[in-house]
Formats: C-alpha cells, structure tokens, sequence
C-alpha cells in the first residue's frame, strides 16, 4: 500500500479508502472486525458521516484506541450554524475524538445551498469557528454537481473535494482534475463502481489507478471485499487493449442515464421503493428474468403507487427523469412476469 498526499493538507493517506455506508449492515463486532482488518491491510482513510445511522459509532469503537493511526472525514447536511454545531458534536462523541480531520458540507448542489451556506447564521462560519477551536483540521466539499463544485471550490475555502469518479462517469479529470492538482485540492472519489452498476472491480480500479492522486473510497462491508480491492493495489496497473473495450461496453449500454443508487430521492412520500426498482434492468440482467421478477415483485410493484408528486426529481442529484426510468422499467417487469408464469 502506498500514502499519498491528500493534496496540500499535509495529511498522508492510504491510496485507497474506505467508504462507510456498508457497515451500517453489519452488527457491531462485524463491523469493528471488518474495520480493523482494513487497518491491518494499510487503509487509514476512513469516511463516514452522522446520517449513515451507527457507521460513526462502528468507526468510533473501532479506533478509539488507534485514533492516531487512521484519518476521518465525515460530513453534515446542515447549511446552518446551529444544525452544523450540533451535527458536529454528535460526530465527535460518535467517533469517540476530539477532533475530526476532514468535515465535510454534503451534497452542495446548487448556488442556492451554497449562498444558504455563506449567510451570518450559516454553517460556514461555524465551521471556520470550529477549525480555529481544533475540532476541525480541514475542511471539504461535496458535490455531484461539476460545475458548481468548480466555482466553489475556487472562492479557498476548501481542502478537499469528494465528487462520483469512475470509468463512466469520468466528466472530473478533464478541467477539474487539473485545477484540483495544480491548486492543491485533495480529491476524493466516491461511487468507484458507479453505485453497484460497475461489477468487475480489476476493471474499477485499473481506471482509477490512473489518476493516484485521487483516492477511491469503496464501500466495504466483509474482510473477502477488503482482501480483493487492496490485493489489485499489490500489482503493477497495466490497462489493456481488451480492458478499455470492457469499459466502452459498460459505457455503451448504461450511458449517463442510470440510477447510482444514492437513495437521495428517498423516502417517497408515497412508498414506492425508488431504488431498487430504478435498477431492475440491471439485476434481470445479472440473475435471470425468471429470478429477478421474484426478486424484486414488491419493489416493482410499488411504483403502482408513483403519482409524479416530482419529489424525487427535486432531490436527486443527476436530474435524472425517474418517472420514465420507472415506467420503462415496470413494462420490463410485467413482461419479464408474463413469461415466467
């Protein structure tokens, strides 16, 4: 495993990371298990953040005793000073510390969650108050949104970007990339498998090993996961002739309209189960009709209940046209149905 500067913070990291959504699954000793193995391998970049439910609780009893072994970053919803506080506080007994490396502001979208965050009361100030009071040491971003992430990032006031960064959804290594490297942004990549759709991790991590700059936060939820994505980083990155046309087959038949599976869009007011019914296609593809029409009736059945409130257009983060997807997906299943009775 090699360390790599997370750009001009001064910190040393792991080249790759680990993402905390998936230990939310295990129970709490399988978790620490798993984290500490991860440890064990050489990762110490650990990301989380309070609305994952108990993953910074996992993290926190976990390294409690090896806080200065790993680094953390974690991240708060809240645009304003008095929810920022009291998120920020909630992450520092969680995690059992004083202080949090890098604390991240989520999903900053648009100009308008960023002027909310810039206000006398917003969470800015707070956080800049925290950062002179040790809590803090670095500050990041997070966006899904490349334009607006690259005007903000360049008013300084950030250390570090976390954006979507994989072989299809490569928009960040062209202008951002270079700004970010020139100008010492650390740069982190979330959804290295663009959300589960990517399922060959050689090929995930051939691409992304490209770019060592940029540090791959995959989501980990077993020691055999673990063992597989960091023994990819024991080899020499060779990209073949055969592997970039694996990769354009993924970007021929996904294209930019598919579901990362974020959950940003949940929970519908109506109950449709959103997610796993915008990726029918890909489990019918991966298991069988036969089998993915039992595997996902009730999901599929529940986008009946869809009445274009337009909730989930408004929170999701790639403006993607759900109630077509839906609607497409649901005529897959019925006739995926048809056949298998």
């Amino acid at each position: 495993m090699k360390y790599i500067n997370l750009g001009k913070t001064g910190i040393k990291v792991s080249e790759v990371g680990f993402g905390g959504i998936p230990i939310i699954r295990l129970q709490t000793d399988e978790a620490i298990k798993v984290l500490r193995h991860a440890h064990e391998r050489g990762i110490t970049f650990y990301d989380t953040a309070n609305m994952y439910r108990n993953s910074e609780a996992k993290i926190g009893q976990a390294f409690s005793m090896l806080r200065d072994k790993v680094i953390i970053a974690t991240k708060t919803m809240r645009r304003d000073a008095k929810g920022f506080a009291r998120h920020l506080e909630k992450s520092l007994g969680d995690l059992k510390t004083s202080y949090i490396d890098i604390y991240q502001f989520h999903q900053v979208a648009n100009k308008e969650e960023w002027e909310k965050l810039c206000r006398p009361d917003g969470a800015l100030a707070a956080a800049q108050k925290a950062k002179e009071e040790g809590k803090i040491r670095f500050l990041g971003l997070i966006s899904h949104n490349l334009s607006v992430a690259i005007d903000i990032i360049k008013t300084g006031f950030f250390d570090t970007i976390q954006f979507p960064f994989n072989f299809i959804e490569e928009d960040f290594k062209n202008e951002f990339y270079k700004y970010a490297l020139n100008n010492g942004v650390g740069m982190i990549a979330m959804k290295p498998f663009a959300g589960g759709v990517i399922d060959n991790a050689g090929l995930a991590f051939k691409y992304l090993r490209q770019f060592p700059e940029v540090i791959p936060i995959p989501g980990f939820d077993s020691i055999q996961v673990i063992d597989e994505v960091v023994s990819l980083y024991e080899h020499t990155n060779e990209i073949t002739k055969e592997d970039n046309q694996s990769m354009e087959r993924y970007r021929r038949e996904l294209g930019k309209k598919f579901c990362r599976r974020c959950e940003y869009c949940q929970p519908c007011p109506e109950g449709v189960m959103i997610t796993p019914a915008m990726g029918y296609p890909i489990v019918a593809k991966r298991m069988s009709p036969a089998v993915s029409v039992e595997f996902l009736k009730i999901p599929m059945e529940s986008t009946l209940k869809c009445t274009q409130c337009g909730t989930c257009i408004e929170r999701c983060p790639y403006n993607l046209p759900i109630f077509e997807i839906l609607k497409k997906n649901y005529i897959l299943f019925e006739s995926h149905l048809a056949h298998s009775v």
